[in-house]
């Protein structure tokens, strides 16, 4: 049976089957995914009137497939296609007729139904308030979903228009998304470090007809292109006060009260109108090649990844954990921190606004989490500050930890391997070193440690393991509802981004003679379409359903995936050599300590230059600043320099560091499998990239076309020069 015919078979048939987060299920997942107790657990360190607002619900589906669920009926609407790119238009599942893909297909209500019902007084959101924490219940949670519904329906949202939600991290954020999917709304999250037009932009594309934002900063942004949104129809501030009064401005507390008097029968009708095969979320990309693509998720692309991806993570049912920081208007923070705790009734505790400039270690130290997902820029930070405070130790104390490193790393890769052999001294070096970290670092009872949202390196996985904290790679992306391979403690390879989630499929496409070839997805994980773009989407989904992703990839003989480019990242060289760039930057960190982000340039040009920036403190806005680290400082110290700015050592040229960075390039430029992948010429930038600086993305991934245009006239020089020789 073809992939096709195998795929659909769902929507032409009822399927009455229980679903799959009923507490049977749940006992079924505690027993089928506990973690391998031989292999390392990892106790790892490391978002009108009434009558309007429910105007068109079609509440009788005529033609609509019932199915049975613990507690309710939903149905699927109809369809024919398997994409869409209508806000309002349904999609045919892919689903098998037996194993993962089989799975009922439920609502994000039905999710959350679940959980309150299994787990009603267990915590779910934690959030500091005045220096004290303050817990929602998952009922308590659930009730005020219920009433932002009713005050969305009050002001006047309209079934499939957008709620745009602009802030950082907050139950207010979690509950305006959660109330928006109940009352029949389009939940979307927008970056905060997104201009008043990128604001703009957004909205306008969801039609949205409400839009939560923080605090004043982002309410100045919406306030400059209001008029220019023809659907808007309130602005709800959730944090401080209102600094101005209009009609359409709300505080949290007022809008939250908005909805008091519209009958609970309203918001049901709505809630059993829910299709598990319509849009529910909209996730934008963000747009570093263009306009961003508003990805179209639908309850069943939430429903089932989380479920079916819980499993191989090993979570167990209401004992996990989590701190929400990385931005909710990502599809992996989204996912792990929204949708696998509704369905697991984990705890999330939020972090404050400025974690990424040093906050959230303190956060961690007092959540102490059981799970964390670390994009690998965080990695790298947590590895550069315990390296410079390994810098300052004595000597005996540094010999110390050596050994306890040399262990850890011996003793993960043996479990790596499946070997499972404890090293002597493991236990030793366990207490003295490993147990340590983790408690400073807050991940003491961490046993899952995820990287993952761009390529992390061997040295930071590597650093990590010899601390006894192996880093689970995840891949996936927006359009594939988060993940699609998944490494876990008892199933990981360095390197790897694991392997596919159950009930899911991998096909490499156009591979070459090293069985390297594009990645394609298929599942129940692949979105909708991307709203309003039908051209896009027909190239992200081939005519028979294939996600294709624009990665390279290849397996090895026990199906890890690995990642060996970009398909728009290549480098293509005059001489038409393809050249992936991520492996040789990579190298070049790994092989010069001081160089904090390097981005290699050739593309159509007749060799290979790199461009690299120093190590250097970042300030309170997570700006770099001129000053160089301490593991910088050290680096200097060691080629006796005196330099302590990146400007000092770039002004005098410093004879040292300018020869242990070529030194560097030459043992990376030594491995390379032929000449034109060696780097010809390198070039100090005067400052770190940054997501204010625009050169990194919201989750600190490289944006190789804009810094091409910020640096051109430096590339210019670098292939000037070399043309006059």
């Amino acid at each position: 049976m073809s992939v096709q015919e195998d795929s659909v078979k769902s929507n032409g048939a009822a399927v009455m089957a229980e679903s799959s987060c009923t507490q049977k299920a749940m006992s079924d997942l505690k027993m089928n995914s506990t973690l391998n107790g031989e292999a390392i657990t990892a106790e790892l360190s490391s978002t009108s009137e009434l009558e309007e607002a429910t105007e068109g619900l079609s509440l009788e589906e005529p033609r609509a497939v019932p199915l049975s669920t613990a507690k309710a009926q939903t149905a699927l609407a109809p369809a024919d296609q398997l994409w869409s790119t209508s806000r309002d238009q349904a999609v045919r599942l892919r689903m098998e007729g037996s194993g993962p893909a089989s799975e009922t297909p439920i609502t994000i209500h039905q999710l959350f139904m679940e959980t309150v019902e299994n787990d009603g007084d267990r915590p779910a959101l934690v959030s500091k308030t005045e220096g004290q924490w303050v817990t929602l219940t998952w009922r308590q949670y659930y009730e005020q979903c219920r009433a932002a519904a009713k005050s969305f329906l009050k002001l006047g949202l309209e079934r499939y228009h957008g709620v745009g939600i602009l802030g950082f991290n907050s139950a207010e954020w979690f509950i305006s998304d959660v109330g928006c999917i109940f009352a029949g709304g389009l939940a979307t999250g927008i970056y905060t470090t997104n201009s008043p037009e990128a604001c703009q932009y957004v909205a306008e594309s969801c039609e949205a007809n409400i839009l939560v934002v923080e605090n004043q900063k982002q309410l100045e942004k919406i306030l400059q292109v209001k008029d220019q949104l023809p659907h808007l129809k309130a602005i709800v501030q959730y944090k401080g006060e209102l600094q101005q009064k209009a009609p359409f401005l709300y505080t949290w507390a007022e809008f939250m009260k908005q909805g008091e008097d519209v009958p609970d029968e309203q918001l049901d009708a709505v809630i059993d109108s829910l299709r598990a095969n319509e849009c529910c979320t909209l996730i934008f990309t963000s747009g570093t090649t263009g306009n961003p693509k508003g990805v179209m998720l639908s309850h069943d692309n939430l429903t089932w990844t989380v479920r079916t991806a819980s499993l191989v993570a090993g979570l167990k049912y209401g004992e996990e954990v989590l701190v929400s920081y990385l931005p909710l208007s990502h599809v992996a923070a989204q996912l792990i921190d929204m949708w696998m705790c509704v369905c697991f009734a984990m705890t999330t505790y939020f972090a404050d606004p400025d974690a990424l400039k040093g906050s959230l270690v303190n956060t961690l130290k007092e959540a102490r989490p059981t799970c964390f997902l670390g994009v690998p820029r965080v990695w790298e930070k947590m590895q550069e500050k315990m390296k410079a405070a390994g810098a300052k130790a004595s000597p005996m104390r540094s010999a110390v930890a050596g050994w306890a490193k040399s262990i850890g790393l011996q003793y993960n890769y043996s479990v790596m391997n499946g070997e499972n052999q404890v090293p002597w001294g493991f236990m030793l070096a366990n207490n003295l070193v490993f147990k340590r970290v983790r408690e400073a670092l807050g991940l003491d009872r961490c046993k899952l440690c995820f990287t993952g949202a761009a390529p992390v390196t061997k040295d930071t996985l590597e650093y990590f393991m010899s601390l006894n904290m192996p880093l689970l790679e995840l891949y996936g992306m927006s359009e594939s509802s988060g993940p699609h391979t998944i490494s876990s403690n008892s199933s990981y390879c360095i390197a790897s981004c694991g392997k596919v989630i159950p009930g899911a499929k991998t096909k490499l496409e156009n591979p070459d003679q090293d069985g390297s070839g594009e990645i394609c997805f298929w599942g129940r994980h692949v979105f909708m379409g991307y709203l309003n773009m039908p051209d896009k989407t027909t190239e992200a989904l081939d005519q028979d359903g294939w996600l294709h992703s624009g990665d390279l990839g290849r397996h090895d003989k026990n199906d890890f995936l690995f990642i060996t480019g970009r398909i728009k990242e290549l480098i293509i060289t005059a001489g038409g050599e393809n050249i992936p760039p991520v492996l040789i930057e990579d190298s070049v960190k790994s092989e010069v300590a001081i160089i904090s982000n390097a981005m290699l340039i050739g593309d159509r040009l007749k060799f290979l230059s790199i461009m690299v920036t120093l190590k250097c403190v970042v300030d309170d806005n997570g700006d770099p600043t001129d000053a160089l680290t301490p593991e910088a400082l050290s680096f200097c110290q060691q080629h006796d320099v005196t330099a302590t700015t990146v400007s000092g050592i770039i002004a005098n040229k410093e004879p040292a560091i300018y020869t242990a960075i070529q030194e560097g390039i030459e043992r990376v430029n030594a491995r390379a499998t032929s000449n034109a992948q060696k780097i010809q010429k390198f070039v100090i930038l005067e400052q770190d990239f940054s997501i204010g600086g625009g050169e990194l993305g919201p989750t600190m991934k490289l944006r190789r076309p804009i810094v091409v245009k910020m640096y051109q006239e430096k590339i210019n020089e670098l292939y000037g020069v070399a043309t006059e020789k």
